[in-house]
Formats: C-alpha cells, structure tokens, sequence
C-alpha cells in the first residue's frame, strides 16, 4: 500500500478570493492563480514517496456559477504546474447530500480504491473544517491551513500551520522520524 497527501484546491493550492471574511473560488481561468510555495511542496512530497491528490468541492458548478469546462482547464493548469498524480472533484452543492462532498470522505476513499492507499499513513491538509472532518472520517493525520476565516475553525486537527511550505516540512519530518522505526 502506498501513502498520500490530499490536499483541498482552494486556499491550499491557489489563491481563494475572500469577501467578507469567507473563502470563494475562482470562477475564471485568469484568476486561477497558485499560491506561493505550491509547486516546491508537492515536489518536496513526491520525492519523499507520497501521493498527491486534490480533493476539492465545487459546488459551484452545479449551482450553475461556472461551467464544468471552466473547472477542467483549471485543473489542466494544477497538474501540468505542480505535477499532483490527481484531482477528486464533488460538484454537488450541500443540499445534494452526496457521499463525495467534504465534510464526508468519498473522494479520499475512492482515491484510495483507485490507488491502493493506505489512509492511516496519509495525511489530509485544508483550510476549512470540512476538510479536517472528511480526512479524520477517512482516518487520515490531518493539517490545518489557518487562513482566518470569518467562520468556525477545525479543532481536531493534529496541527496547524499558516501555509502549505510549513505543511509540507512537517509531513517530511514525521516522515523521516517515522523511517527510523
């Protein structure tokens, strides 16, 4: 079995735009623009053996603010930059209830099936507190980016940090404690 990083797309990735303290995605390619230290954190996490898989909802483009197609070119873009062996999408908005959409695990434990993963030994790492939930139901370690949101914040985090380079130096060093067991 192989282990992973799922990162969120939004806020961990690239830039959300925040209005009125709340995260949104962008709703055009132009202003699909990555974070810094994005493409050297997924590199960093490749080369010490994890996978990495973006596990985003959108539910805008079920609410009809955005075309599929739209989506696709930006994830185009995500994986030909930072190089992540796959992206997870849930395009249902919150009153669909599906089983894909975080706070609930269905796109990490599809990419899971899809992969041979083992989820105890991967790690989840988000901006909001369905993403903590969704990686602590798949029994993933899981990292919170602190973005300061006008909303609740996760509590049951392993840690928290303020950006992905931090995320992703932390997931090297318990990687590297980890190997000498």
């Amino acid at each position: 079995m192989v282990k992973a990083v799922f990162l969120d797309r939004d806020g961990v990735l690239n830039r959300g735009y925040v209005r009125d303290g709340k995260s949104y995605a962008p709703r055009n390619v132009k202003d699909f623009r990555l974070l810094p230290y994005a493409v050297p954190s997924v590199k960093k996490l490749r080369e010490v053996g994890y996978l990495v898989i973006v596990v985003t909802n959108q539910p805008d483009i079920n609410n009809g603010m955005i075309a599929r197609e739209t989506v696709d070119e930006m994830h185009i873009q995500l994986k030909s930059k930072t190089l992540v062996n796959d992206i997870f999408l849930c395009p249902h908005s919150r009153e669909e209830n599906c089983d894909c959409r975080k706070p609930k695990a269905g796109m990490l434990t599809e990419a899971a099936k899809k992969y041979n993963i083992n989820l105890k030994k991967s790690f989840m790492i988000g901006d909001r507190a369905s993403d903590i939930a969704a990686g602590l139901e798949a029994g993933c370690r899981t990292i919170f980016i602190n973005r300061k949101y006008n909303e609740t914040a996760p509590v049951t985090q392993e840690i928290t940090f303020l950006s992905i380079k931090s995320a992703t130096n932390y997931i090297i060093k318990q990687n590297k404690s980890n190997d000498k067991f």
